[in-house]
């Protein structure tokens, strides 16, 4: 089978399309043949080696696919070859046209939802919902300012909190990025490279600020979001690419919390609790996970590039 491979941490470069043999079935996995991967900033950080679990070398990249099942190990039991899923914590990378999954990581891909959007489902979507409801306990009637909105995982979270209930603002970078915001259900939607969007937002809310705050860049914003937090409200950091320095009190005087989180973390029992409350909006099409680009699988490398690159708007995929 075709598969991209790492055979030394560094750049995009790195990643090359290769023959390998078809990964091996073992009792309780089941095999995928991958018609989408999707590409997510922690693919970037995995293949250069600066995430903190390192892959032994060589590696197939890829977390997030959808596709059908080509197999079933021994001991699993309701997962029928040639039923439409999508995983999560393969046991092989999906940048590859077959994929191994633990069989608990395997679920349904209702048929409205694409291949292409299947494979935006499981990193966006868990660490969305998770960082909403679980860090964030954001809850119906809040306020929730979502800053990155335009990625995949800010529109997945955009689209949970506005089915909960909850009112959205956001933040983007470009006209057509905060006019997809919009799409999704946000109420406003601020230019993040606007001097003024702080003093904009808190207007928003009448002075009080906002309950909740998903951070997707915390070392330039979070002293800002300080600021923006409501009393007792939340600040829940899901990226950051370095370090900043801030004034402690800024936490005492509302009483915020500040939290983090990765996904990898996450509880498997977590986990499965989140995929059955997916698939309820995946279902009735409160949630649509948005394609912004395709690539091939050969055009991994560019895919990773474009990745980093300010302005997105939804989810990269690999098509195969």
């Amino acid at each position: 089978m075709k598969a991209i491979r790492v055979h030394q941490f560094g750049g995009p470069e790195v990643m090359e399309l290769e023959d390998v043999p078809t990964p091996k079935l073992e009792a309780g996995q089941v095999l995928v043949r991958v018609e989408a991967a999707g590409v997510n900033p922690v693919d970037t950080y995995i293949r250069a080696g600066s995430y903190a679990r390192r892959p032994e070398l060589p590696f197939t990249p890829g977390i997030d696919g959808a596709g059908t099942v080509a197999g079933v190990g021994t001991g699993v039991s309701g997962i029928e070859v040639g039923a439409r899923v999508y995983g999560g914590w393969p046991s092989s990378g999906t940048y590859a046209e077959m994929a191994i999954y633990p069989a608990e990581q395997i679920y349904p891909l209702p048929p409205q939802i694409s291949f292409q959007q299947g494979a935006g489902i499981f990193v966006p979507y868990s660490t969305a919902h998770r960082a909403l409801f679980s860090k964030g306990q954001a809850q119906s009637g809040e306020t929730v300012l979502v800053h990155g909105a335009t990625g995949s995982v800010g529109l997945a979270a955009t689209q949970l909190a506005v089915a909960a209930g909850m009112r959205v603002l956001g933040t983007g970078g470009t006209p057509e990025g905060r006019s997809l915001v919009l799409d999704q259900g946000a109420s406003q939607v601020f230019d993040h490279h606007s001097p003024d969007y702080p003093a904009e937002i808190l207007a928003a809310t009448a002075g009080r600020g906002v309950d909740v705050i998903l951070e997707m860049l915390a070392n330039v914003n979070l002293e800002q979001d300080l600021n923006l937090v409501a009393s007792y409200g939340r600040i829940v950091v899901i990226g950051s690419r370095g370090s900043l320095e801030i004034n402690p009190r800024a936490v005492m005087s509302k009483e915020s919390i500040v939290t983090g989180l990765t996904l990898f973390n996450t509880r498997p029992e977590d986990l499965t609790q989140i995929q059955k409350a997916l698939q309820i909006g995946l279902q009735d099409g409160t949630l649509r996970p948005v394609i912004n680009r395709e690539f091939s699988l050969a055009e991994a490398n560019q895919a990773h590039r474009w990745l980093l690159q300010p302005g997105a708007q939804g989810n990269l995929v690999l098509i195969l």
